[in-house]
């Protein structure tokens, strides 16, 4: 059983489970390939220059920045990526973020108000894009980096259009895929 079904009621059905869109890891990649590439050249050019004790200060030296910076500029996205998830389920949308401190939020279907999505060029170019859901009782809420936004609110609409018809929501025939095609 992966995460999403770990949270959903015995006959809750799940239509859509997402990660934030791969962009959020572009800056991480570019950081590792920058950081190893300054950290090979520090060694080399510490291994050539330095000698006996100093070079092997130096070299450790360099070793803690670059796990540091790997660390939090490289791992800690990409943990907080992975770890991060929007669900639509036949009843609800929950958001689930976090490792060590872990958040989430649940809106049910019937208090959904309001769907809407926003992207600019770039988010088209990239197919990504902002959901903002209105509910009832609260202010809008903004999920961004939601690949392939426009399908998830087109399917975000239709479930709640089909609990305010009062049918069970989604036939479990079909649903977006992690990819953006309707299965």
């Amino acid at each position: 059983m992966g995460y999403p079904e770990d949270v959903l009621a015995p006959d809750e059905q799940l239509v859509l489970h997402r990660h934030p869109h791969w962009k959020m890891l572009f800056l991480p990649i570019v950081t590792l390939i920058v950081a190893t590439a300054l950290a090979g050249f520090a060694g080399g050019l510490i291994s050539r220059k330095a000698e006996g004790t100093t070079r092997s200060a130096l070299l450790i030296a360099v070793l803690v920045v670059y796990l540091f910076i790997l660390g939090w500029r490289c791992v800690a996205p990409v943990v907080s990526w992975k770890s991060t998830h929007f669900i639509i389920t036949d009843r609800r949308v929950l958001v689930r973020q976090g490792v060590l401190t872990h958040t989430g939020i649940d809106i049910p279907m019937s208090r959904i108000s309001s769907v809407q999505f926003r992207h600019g060029l770039f988010d088209r170019m990239l197919g990504t894009g902002t959901l903002i859901i209105e509910s009832s009782s609260s202010e809008p809420l903004e999920y961004d980096d939601i690949p392939a936004v426009q399908q998830v609110h087109a399917l975000l609409y239709h479930q709640v259009f089909e609990v305010e018809r009062g049918h069970s929501g989604h036939s479990g025939r079909g649903g977006w895929d992690d990819h953006g095609g309707y299965r």
